[in-house]
């Protein structure tokens, strides 16, 4: 092939191409041929509780409640009308109204009266104390302190659930129904590849199949005899069919037994 013809076949292979990010690329369809738009989608934030799982709680405290504790006390019922109100909420701390929620919620799911040790108390006091927080970041979401304890909380709380989660699935299904939760688990996270867990992984491999290979002979070994036993028993089947015709009895054995035990013979 002469220069000239060279040159020409070259110029043709390039006008075919167009350029795209520096490299020479014949008739490559990208994405923005296909007018496709991705936005990425808006981060939520660990403290919010779209994040955390936590749904709406139905647990309401009203202001004209009674302080914990007071309500079942002896001498309420003989105290004047300015007594009971000077003990409701309205007149109290914040600090109360928060403890009633908390065992509001506590009683969702408690187990007995003074249930306070049991996973599911746990859940629930640590619940009510993360949902507070959050209503506390949302008016200042500036407090790093409130931020960092609601994030260990929020670990806590999931920590307890893997655990229940673990042991108990039922009454964990029950614990997320009562308290309106979503539990969502970390993702797994594949470990590095060290000598000492592959060694450990090849060892229990090997156990494993020495054990399956031994279970295998055993079981050959149970058919074997499982064999050697429906053979004898139905030749001693055939046998009491044969005296007892010879002897002119009733047949206790039937033909379909012994052919059925015949069959099972040749299955194994």
């Amino acid at each position: 092939m002469n220069f000239p013809m060279f040159h020409r076949l070259m110029c043709a292979r390039i006008n075919n191409t167009c350029m795209l990010g520096g490299y020479v690329t014949r008739n490559i369809v990208t994405v923005a041929d296909y007018k496709i738009k991705w936005v990425r989608p808006p981060r939520i934030p660990e403290i919010k509780p779209q994040h955390s799982g936590d749904l709406e709680l139905n647990v309401t405290v009203k202001p004209t409640d009674i302080q914990l504790y007071y309500e079942k006390s002896k001498e309420w019922d003989d105290a004047s009308d300015i007594v009971k109100k000077m003990f409701t909420l309205k007149h109290q701390r914040y600090v109360e109204t928060r403890n009633l929620k908390r065992e509001k919620t506590i009683a969702l799911v408690k187990r007995h009266m003074s249930d306070r040790g049991s996973p599911e108390a746990k859940i629930a006091a640590i619940t009510s104390e993360i949902q507070h927080i959050q209503e506390h970041m949302e008016q200042h979401p500036r407090n790093k302190s409130s931020k960092i304890f609601l994030k260990e909380l929020i670990d806590k709380r999931k920590k307890h659930l893997k655990l229940l989660r673990k042991w108990d699935y039922r009454r964990f299904e029950w614990v997320l129904e009562r308290l309106n939760l979503v539990y969502k688990p970390d993702p797994e996270v594949p470990g590095e590849v060290s000598r000492k867990e592959s060694m450990r992984r090849l060892t229990q491999e090997h156990c494993d199949n020495i054990i399956q290979t031994k279970l295998n002979a055993y079981r050959d070994e149970l058919n074997k005899q499982k064999k050697d036993f429906y053979l004898k028993k139905a030749e001693k089947l055939a046998f009491i069919l044969k005296e007892e015709k010879e002897c002119g009895l009733e047949p206790s054995v039937t033909e379909e037994e012994i052919e059925a035990l015949r069959k099972k013979v040749e299955e194994l």
